[in-house]
C-alpha cells in the first residue's frame, strides 16, 4: 500500500510563546543563528520590545505537515515604521509618499534590532530547503498582494535564501560590515603580530593606557553570569542608547530578566571594573563558533575603555574560547583600523507598485557596484598584513 503525500498547511503565529513549543521552533534552528531561537524571539514579544504599539506586530509564517508537525517558519513582522532594521528604506518610504503610494504598514523577515547575518527560513532538513524558501517567498508575496501593502523585505539573510528569493522576483541589495577572523591564531600576541606596524602599535598603547588606570576586564559567559549583573547589563545599555539622538530604548528591562532565564547558555558579558566597581561593560552573544557584540555602556567616559572591552578583551575572548568570528555589528570604521575586514551582508526586496519596485532595482543595481568598490578598496588597504 503507497503511503499517504503530507498535506502541508500555513499558519500565521502571532506569540511564539503560546503558539508553538519551544523545542519544536528550536529543532528547526539546531546549530544556526542564535537569534532565531524561541527564547530570544518569544522573550522580545513578551517583554513588550514587539508588539503593541512598537512599530512591529509579530506574523511569524509557519509551515505545518499534515497539520501537526512543524518543519518550516520565518520571523515575520507587519511594520508601521522602518526603526531597528539596520538595512535603511528611508529613501524609498519618502519616494513612495511623494508617488501616492502608502509605504507602511510593510512586512519585514529578519530579527528585531539585531543587524546579524543568518538564516531567515527554518527549514527541517528532510525538505528540499530551496523548494521550501522559494514557496514561503512565493507566499510572501501573495500576503502583500492580498493585504495591498507596499512591500516585503528580507534583511540580512543567508547566501542560499538570497538566491531562492531571487527565483522569485526579490531584488537584491547589498551593504557590508567589518568582521574579525581567527586565521589560526593561538594568542592574542598572534593577533598583534598579523596587525601593520603603526596599527600594531597604537594597540599596545591603548591597552596600556587602560592597565596604568586600574581598570580590569572580566569576562563572564553562560552559568557564571552572576544573576546581579543583567540588571546592571540593563542600566549600561541605557547609557549608550539615551546618549545619543538617534538612540531607541527598544529593549526592556523585562527582557534582559527574561534572557536571563531563557538564554544565558548563549551570553558573554564583558564587564570593566575600577576598585571592584563596574564601570562599562557588553552584552554578547556565542553560538556555534561565532560571536555577535550586540550592545555596549560605560558609567563613565575613559580614555581607550570602549575599544579595550569591545574589541580587544572580546578578540582574547574569542582566541582563548576556539571562536572563529567576531560580528560587532552595523557601522563603524575604526573596527577595520584594528583588523575587521570588510565582508558583504546581503537583503532581499520585493516591491508590488511597479513603479517604485523599477525605480528601487535601478539605484540597487548602482549601489551594489559601489559596496563591491568599496569592499575591494578597503581589503587592499587591510591593517592585516598580507601575509595574514
Amino acid at each position: 500500500m503507497s503511503e499517504e503525500p503530507a498535506v502541508f498547511t500555513l499558519r500565521v503565529l502571532t506569540r511564539l510563546a503560546s503558539d508553538v513549543r519551544p523545542e519544536e521552533w528550536d529543532a528547526l534552528v539546531g546549530a544556526e543563528s542564535p537569534f532565531l531561537e524561541w527564547g530570544w524571539l518569544a522573550s522580545l514579544e513578551e517583554a513588550g520590545c514587539v508588539g503593541g504599539r512598537t512599530g512591529w506586530s509579530p506574523q511569524h509564517l509557519a509551515l505545518f505537515e499534515n497539520d501537526e508537525r512543524l518543519v518550516a517558519a520565518c520571523p515575520l513582522y507587519l511594520k508601521g515604521n522602518s526603526e531597528g532594521e539596520f538595512v535603511f528604506d528611508y529613501a524609498w518610504a519618502n519616494a513612495a509618499h511623494r508617488a501616492g503610494i502608502e509605504y507602511y504598514p510593510k512586512m519585514l523577515v529578519g530579527v528585531p534590532f539585531t543587524p546579524a547575518t543568518g538564516l531567515r527560513f527554518l527549514v527541517a532538513p528532510h525538505l528540499d530547503r530551496r523548494g521550501i524558501v522559494r514557496a514561503l517567498g512565493e507566499a510572501l508575496r501573495d500576503l502583500c498582494s492580498e493585504h495591498e501593502l507596499s512591500s516585503v523585505h528580507v534583511n540580512f539573510l543567508a547566501d542560499d535564501e538570497a538566491e531562492a528569493l531571487a527565483d522569485v522576483g526579490f531584488v537584491e541589495r547589498s551593504g557590508f560590515q567589518y568582521k574579525w577572523r581567527n586565521h589560526g591564531y593561538s594568542e592574542f600576541e598572534d593577533y598583534l603580530a598579523a596587525l601593520r606596524h603603526k596599527r600594531r602599535k597604537e594597540v599596545k598603547r591603548e591597552r596600556r593606557v587602560l592597565a596604568e588606570q586600574g581598570i580590569e576586564i572580566e569576562t563572564l559567559v553562560g552559568d557564571a553570569i552572576p544573576d546581579e549583573i543583567f540588571a546592571e547589563m540593563y542600566r549600561l545599555y541605557l547609557t549608550t542608547v539615551d546618549k545619543y539622538v538617534w538612540g531607541r530604548r527598544y529593549l526592556t528591562a523585562e527582557f534582559f530578566d527574561l534572557i536571563r532565564e531563557r538564554f544565558r547558555r548563549n551570553l558573554c558579558f564583558l564587564v570593566a571594573r575600577r576598585r571592584g566597581e563596574i564601570l562599562a561593560g557588553t552584552f554578547n552573544v556565542q553560538k556555534s563558533g561565532v560571536l555577535y557584540g550586540r550592545y555596549w555602556g560605560t558609567h563613565e567616559e575613559v580614555r581607550h575603555l570602549h575599544f579595550n572591552v569591545c574589541y580587544y578583551a572580546t578578540i582574547e575572548h574569542c582566541i582563548r574560547s576556539g571562536i572563529e568570528r567576531f560580528e560587532p555589528g552595523a557601522g563603524g570604521e575604526f573596527k577595520w583600523l584594528r583588523g575587521f575586514d570588510a565582508e558583504p551582508t546581503r537583503s532581499m526586496h520585493y516591491l508590488r507598485d511597479h513603479r517604485l519596485g523599477d525605480a528601487v532595482a535601478r539605484f540597487l543595481a548602482l549601489e551594489r557596484q559601489e559596496v563591491e568598490s568599496v569592499i575591494r578598496g578597503m581589503a587592499e588597504q587591510s591593517q592585516l598584513k598580507r601575509e595574514s
